[in-house]
């Protein structure tokens, strides 16, 4: 297993985890499913080695993206210092796996190679399951709020309940 910055041969995967992760959220959840993002967004986030993969023998087994801002869902706290994670979209033969200690331990040292003091991520819904996945590796949760309407969030944020977690280091 190895963590990679994603290349631009590998958008059409990541693609394909994100609609995998929003079939499986569409059979579990009524509400605030992944929507299809925008894949300028996703070029510009390997362009700007933002966008990672684990791989796993030959298989791109998990995605996800980072970002060093995030005012529409962190509001003043986005003055800290921090690394945001988002979209972590897993292969279906490797759920279970547990990939977000793996990404939390890289996002530890990653974090602190770009002098930044919190590792946080977001997800939309009242999702126990999820929070205490998240808890359990080592975020703290901060809670559940409503966030006002941005044109520039994605729309599956739109009316939804956030729940924020982050890791302070």
């Amino acid at each position: 297993m190895k963590i990679e910055n994603s290349k631009p041969k590998d958008i059409d995967v990541i693609f394909e985890r994100y609609r995998v992760a929003a079939d499986f959220q569409r059979s579990k959840f009524l509400k605030h499913i992944w929507p299809e993002f925008d894949r300028k967004m996703v070029e510009t986030e390997i362009r700007e080695l933002r966008q990672f993969k684990i791989v796993v023998g030959e298989t791109i087994a998990c995605v996800w993206a980072v970002t060093f801002n995030d005012p529409e869902i962190w509001g003043a706290h986005d003055r800290d210092p921090s690394v945001y994670i988002h979209r972590i979209a897993v292969h279906p033969d490797f759920r279970g796996h547990n990939f977000v200690r793996v990404i939390v331990r890289w996002a530890k040292n990653y974090a602190v190679s770009k002098n930044r003091k919190f590792i946080r991520l977001d997800t939309c819904g009242n999702n126990k399951r999820l929070i205490k996945h998240y808890t359990t590796n080592g975020f703290k949760f901060l809670g559940i709020e409503k966030l006002p309407y941005s044109e520039a969030l994605p729309a599956h944020y739109h009316d939804a309940d956030v729940c924020r977690f982050e890791i302070a280091l």
